[in-house]
């Protein structure tokens, strides 16, 4: 089992681990700042905003990122990446073929202002068939990494046999599974399963950091609980935290040092049920339907519906409608 906790940066009142991503992955602190909650797809911040959060994080220890393509916030993360040169970044494509991984790795470049990027990965993978039909993208990713413009590939999935997968992938580093307390997300299997496929993943070496610690907001009744989940896994050394304000970050940071949490700080962490609205203008194009990775969505009577206990609030199906009738609210 690999938990290989090496460092601890004291910044501040607040020590943040640094740990080992898998037998050959790169060291990097225990949170990786997940910048989906501030990108244009969630809208809970500006864009302005989102980028003094982030560069409290970093000032606090935290020294690496995750995007991906579809966030569309390159531009709002290049100049703190440009700041803090030290900083590794994650980014994620959708790509299927070698010229589409081509293009989305130049736009990644080019956009972030990095000629090398550090960690990249085929998005939502969901099983050995997926990557299979990901060939071309991850024999271009290979290559990519071959030429030094990338550090270390991978894959990220909701998917027990998304891990189990990519664990057998020729050349995959790391992986970024789902991953919550209740199981909230998975999209093939139990909170069980999925333990065992990360356990799987761990005993051949392959780096693990978490996504939807707490559950794309469902599991923010006892943050603790979510937090300390996480840590409790053997294999998994690290988890990606979405945060929208520097008290989340404070938060989050003071909970996995175990700091005991004052009541000031936790009443400004408190958040509102959040939901996903539908207007009703909705032209049931089926557009969110079909990129919705939960299977949160349906037509009824010619409208998207949602099952909001199954969303969690990821923001992609936002970005596919043609008629802006969907908001995370």
């Amino acid at each position: 089992m690999l938990r290989e906790k090496s460092v601890l940066v004291k910044q501040g009142r607040v020590i943040l681990r640094r740990v080992k991503l898998g037998l050959w992955g790169p060291e990097v602190s225990e949170v990786c700042f997940g910048s989906l909650a501030i990108s244009p797809l969630q809208g809970r911040v500006s864009e302005k905003e989102g980028r003094e959060i982030l560069r409290y994080a970093v000032q606090k220890g935290v020294n690496w990122i995750d995007t991906a393509e579809i966030y569309d916030n390159y531009a709002q993360l290049k100049p703190v990446l440009q700041e803090y040169p030290e900083l590794k970044i994650v980014t994620k494509s959708y790509s299927v073929t070698e010229a589409e991984l081509k293009h989305s790795l130049e736009k990644a470049r080019r956009e972030l202002g990095r000629d090398f990027i550090d960690i990249f990965l085929l998005h939502e993978q969901e099983n050995h068939l997926t990557l299979q039909g990901h060939a071309g993208a991850w024999e271009e990713l290979q290559n990519a990494k071959a030429k030094g413009l990338v550090g270390f590939i991978g894959i990220s999935t909701h998917a027990v046999q998304g891990v189990r997968g990519g664990a057998l992938q020729p050349g995959l580093d790391i992986i970024h599974p789902l991953l919550n307390y209740k199981g909230l997300g998975i999209i093939d299997g139990s909170l069980h399963e999925m333990l065992q496929a990360l356990e799987f993943a761990s005993q051949l070496g392959i780096g693990l950091y978490a996504m939807k610690v707490f559950g794309g907001g469902h599991l923010t009744g006892e943050p603790e609980k979510a937090l300390k989940f996480i840590r409790s896994i053997p294999g998994v050394q690290a988890m990606a935290l979405g945060m929208s304000s520097t008290a989340e970050v404070d938060f989050n940071l003071a909970v996995l040092d175990g700091q005991e949490i004052s009541p000031e700080l936790r009443q400004k962490i408190r958040q509102r049920e959040r939901k996903l609205y539908i207007a009703d203008w909705c032209q049931g194009c089926g557009n969110c339907v079909n990129i919705c990775p939960q299977g949160a969505l349906n037509l009824s009577d010619g409208q998207a519906t949602v099952k909001q206990e199954r969303c969690v609030f990821c923001g992609y199906c936002g970005r596919v409608c043609p008629h802006f009738c969907l908001k995370i609210v």
